[in-house]
């Protein structure tokens, strides 16, 4: 891949003509990981696409929005929602916080954390933070979208040899909230994916 053209392309399509150091280097850790497992071309791109949403355009892990008292009321057992915190695997009084949602996909709740944290040999239950990490997060978003860990469904269940669902793809994080967007932008990360 010629990253030089990629970025051009990126740079004026998705990003209002000009991308920093941060962006340039969390769009790098996706596509060195990408390179590491030969990932197919509309994936990587429905994954940046996903990055950029989540990150709000900064290409970086980022916390959640919101306090501790957001996220008691979301995801704590003893919050508004204690169905929703069940679901996420928040089990004591104060999960909702410490695992509010983190990373390139915002992981969230004790079931994820643990779950990936096994699959990335790193105790995110223990430190949850470490999901901030670069190649943390990155390997993170790679297997929870590749393998269907977040939702249930992934990556190979909207982009086969005969099918390219860019909508429905966003039910492999959040249901189809800012579905439409979200297509949008994976369309012209696969623009500037294929003009290299």
């Amino acid at each position: 891949m010629n990253r030089a053209h990629f970025y051009a392309a990126v740079r004026s399509s998705l990003f209002d003509g000009s991308l920093s150091r941060s962006q340039v280097s969390g769009i790098e850790a996706v596509l060195d990981e990408a390179e590491k497992r030969s990932t197919d071309t509309r994936w990587l791109a429905y994954m940046l696409a996903t990055a950029f949403h989540e990150t709000d355009r900064t290409m970086q892990p980022i916390h959640e929005r919101g306090g501790p008292d957001y996220f008691f009321r979301m995801y704590d057992p003893k919050g508004k929602r204690p169905k929703v915190a069940d679901d996420l695997g928040n089990t004591q009084t104060g999960d909702g916080v410490k695992f509010a949602g983190r990373g390139l996909v915002q992981l969230t709740g004790r079931r994820n954390y643990t779950i990936f944290g096994k699959l990335v040999g790193v105790d995110l239950v223990a430190n949850p933070d470490a999901a901030m990490q670069d190649e943390i997060a990155v390997r993170i978003m790679f297997e929870g979208m590749a393998c269907g860990l977040f939702t249930g469904k992934k990556l190979g269940d909207y982009f086969t040899a005969t099918k390219a669902d860019w909508l429905s793809a966003r039910k492999i994080i959040n249901g189809l909230d800012r579905a439409n967007d979200i297509a949008g932008y994976g369309k012209l990360f696969l623009a500037a994916l294929k003009a290299t």
